[in-house]
């Protein structure tokens, strides 16, 4: 447990002091009741024992006291709420074929339209990140609950060129990493992206499972065309406890694009896909028009976990202070005809 205000729990040594004081009214009145037995005065009283019975009220008042100054203390302590936590890394594929046309106004359109309907469904509790990837990932925006700002990033996003499903992994996996440090940026420049026939990012090796709140989704149109080895992301986000859902925009027979003068055959890679969601517990989608997009977004469930927060309690305290407080002053009025 911790305080809001703890330079408040120096009113603690009021508490010892009243025990002082107390015991001092004991004595003083065990004496009066010597000195004066003699004569006759206070017999009738002290004829009826009324042993341990006569410190219950005071003890009670004390008690009641006690808990109301740690609740003036404004004490916080962590509490199992039904509260949902974690973040979702919207992975995107900005190759040149998601401009295509055949999901209408384009594919990157159609999956920047579902995506804000798939945020505005999530609460405030979870936090969303942005990552587009083509030849090299970006992280367009760290994970964040302002859905503002998560919208915004989606409608920055343009086509570029080739295609790397293991940058948007790994770009993803250090936007996760980034979002549970504990000072984390919000925006990353792309001025600087990692040269192509680099080596890949790695993240920091971490226990497997740490990441257990976390999920990418991963939406891509097209095949694997740039190294590293897309599977060998999908590892290391299932070393992390990171599942990836993968969400597939085309069909598997291909299909003929015309991008800028260009005549391309965009064929998608649905084995791969589904391999990468297998092997981080993930699922795996296909989308071949817009209203089946949609629905992907709409039953999308990243199964994320439940965990305690630490919570304000003054309220229950001061609420038991004041209860114990009335308590004994009723036994007090009950057995005594007085307050303690």
């Amino acid at each position: 447990m911790s305080f809001m205000w703890p330079v408040m729990l120096l009113l603690l040594f009021l508490i010892p002091l009243g025990v002082v004081l107390y015991i001092r009214m004991q004595r003083r009145q065990r004496r009066l009741a010597a000195a004066y037995g003699s004569f006759g005065i206070g017999q009738q009283t002290t004829g009826r024992r009324l042993g341990a019975r006569r410190h219950i009220p005071i003890i009670l008042f004390l008690i009641g006291l006690t808990i109301l100054i740690l609740a003036v203390a404004r004490p916080q302590t962590v509490v199992s709420l039904p509260r949902i936590e974690g973040n979702v890394i919207l992975a995107f594929d900005v190759s040149g074929s998601m401009a295509a046309d055949d999901l209408k106004p384009t594919r990157m359109e159609a999956a920047k339209a579902a995506a804000r309907d798939f945020i505005e469904q999530q609460p405030p509790s979870v936090q969303i990140g942005v990552v587009s990837f083509s030849e090299t990932g970006f992280t367009v925006l760290a994970p964040t609950n302002d859905q503002g700002a998560v919208l915004a990033a989606i409608n920055r996003l343009t086509p570029q060129r080739g295609t790397s499903l293991a940058y948007g992994i790994l770009t993803s996996l250090k936007a996760i990493a980034a979002a549970e440090a504990p000072e984390k940026p919000r925006f990353y420049s792309n001025l600087t992206p990692t040269p192509v026939g680099e080596p890949a990012p790695t993240p920091t090796p971490v226990p497997p499972g740490t990441h257990t709140s976390s999920v990418i989704v991963l939406l891509t149109d097209g095949e694997n065309n740039t190294s590293p080895d897309p599977l060998q992301a999908a590892q290391t986000a299932a070393d992390r406890g990171v599942r990836v859902y993968t969400i597939g925009i085309g069909s598997t027979a291909g299909s003929i694009l015309h991008i800028e003068g260009l005549t391309i055959r965009s064929r998608l890679n649905e084995e791969l896909l589904q391999q990468i969601a297998q092997l981080t517990d993930g699922v795996y989608y296909n989308a071949e028009n817009e209203q089946d997009l949609q629905a992907i977004y709409h039953n999308l469930d990243p199964q994320l976990v439940i965990k305690p927060e630490k919570t304000e309690i003054t309220s229950l305290l001061a609420g038991a202070g004041i209860l114990i407080l009335l308590i004994g002053g009723i036994v007090s009025l009950v057995w005594f005809s007085r307050l303690p």
